[in-house]
């Protein structure tokens, strides 16, 4: 992980893997096809069963749609944006066009799980009447975009203008829900 994230997808060289790890090169191929299916791995063990962990927690009895999509978004800002998950997604956001096997690789097991859970609790709310817009259904990305940017913006940004992710993201909620009233 560490490799790719300090010197990305196209300039990591297996050399470099292999040196930091302490072992020899020809080792690695006992375990890894190339430096893609390795760079495959890490997401399978660092990224992977993190999204299978949300999207397999049952919701809190009595939890409003809401309630789980903050769980969510909590969840992915603490243990991806401000962490060195928060680096892989940042370095298929970089590199995805030009490595589109990796990209696409990422898509499958990561982003296609992670939609479809929220493609399900948007439907959810849609059918509680918490949501009112039937069309967020065919776009989850809208009710995810916040993280991503929470992700993006750690990286870039946040040594200039820190960022409240999780009150960004509760705004975002008051958009699609309707402002939370407080008592």
């Amino acid at each position: 992980m560490e490799e790719f994230i300090a010197r990305g997808f196209a300039a990591t060289r297996l050399d470099d893997i292999a040196k930091r790890a302490g072992v020899a090169k020809g080792t690695i191929y006992l375990h890894f096809k190339d430096k893609e299916s390795m760079f495959e791995e890490l997401i399978r063990t660092a990224i992977v069963p993190l999204v299978m962990r949300i999207g397999s927690t049952p919701p809190p009895a009595g939890a409003s749609v809401r309630d789980m999509v903050e769980n969510f978004a909590r969840t992915f800002i603490q243990e991806v944006a401000t962490t060195r998950r928060g680096d892989i997604v940042r370095l298929i956001v970089a590199e995805g066009p030009r490595f589109p096997a990796v990209a696409d690789f990422y898509f499958r097991e990561v982003v296609s799980r992670g939609l479809a859970g929220m493609r399900a609790m948007i439907e959810l709310g849609i059918a509680r009447g918490e949501i009112r817009n039937r069309n967020l259904a065919k776009f989850p990305q809208i009710l995810v975009a916040p993280a991503l940017i929470a992700v993006i913006w750690q990286s870039l940004f946040s040594k200039h203008a820190p960022l409240d992710a999780i009150d960004m993201f509760k705004v975002h909620l008051d958009l699609i829900f309707g402002e939370r009233r407080t008592t």
